[in-house]
């Protein structure tokens, strides 16, 4: 009978972080679906060559920002161009229509295979840093004061950004402001290299 009467051992409850809440999603499960887009698409006739592959600090732009965006995201594209050691993926809807096509590729693919945002930026970046994406978050697309190209774009945007082409849209700025898009100021500020010179400061 005693042994009846024994009561089964009480099993004991997990404990939650501290800092967490239930119904939060954990850092790993936002990561999880953040997709990272290099907008590489851009003739640079600026810089009077291909500036993705200039150097700084002894390294090209365009790996400086994929270091950036990978520590960020699961998910890394570049969009516009054929670049061996990325994957890569075609203009949207066509080339030649700048960063907007890119960013609609970026938001297309991110769509199709399960993200939920894009993280983006062009290969002219190379110093962002690697909280970008905790410091663009909030509701709605959030870009960076002054580099609209620097962004965090819901998924979810792709069929406003193909009718807003579709009606002749052609500025960055344009489809920012369309979407309601926040404006962040980062410190320090990003790098923005349209020249040779730019990358000696």
């Amino acid at each position: 009978m005693r042994d009846r009467e024994r009561r089964e051992p009480e099993v004991p409850r997990r404990r939650r972080r501290p800092g967490l809440q239930r119904g939060r999603r954990t850092d790993r499960e936002v990561r999880l679906k953040l997709l990272g887009a290099i907008v590489a698409g851009g003739k640079a006739t600026r810089f009077g060559s291909d500036k993705a592959y200039a150097r700084h600090k002894g390294r090209r732009l365009i790996d400086h920002v994929g270091a950036a965006l990978a520590a960020q995201c699961s998910g890394l594209v570049v969009c516009g161009r054929a670049e061996e050691g990325f994957d890569c993926i075609a203009d949207l809807p066509e080339d030649g229509l700048g960063p907007l096509g890119g960013l609609n590729a970026a938001l297309h693919f991110a769509r199709i295979n399960g993200f939920d945002r894009v993280l983006s930026s062009g290969c002219d970046t190379p110093n962002l840093p690697d909280n970008l994406a905790q410091a663009l978050a909030g509701e709605g697309p959030a870009i960076v004061q002054d580099q609209p190209i620097v962004g965090l774009w819901p998924a979810s945007l792709a069929p406003r950004l193909d009718i807003f082409i579709r009606d002749g849209g052609r500025a960055l700025y344009g489809f920012t402001e369309s979407v309601n898009a926040r404006q962040i100021a980062i410190d320090p500020p990003l790098m923005n290299v349209n020249r040779p010179s730019d990358l000696e400061s």
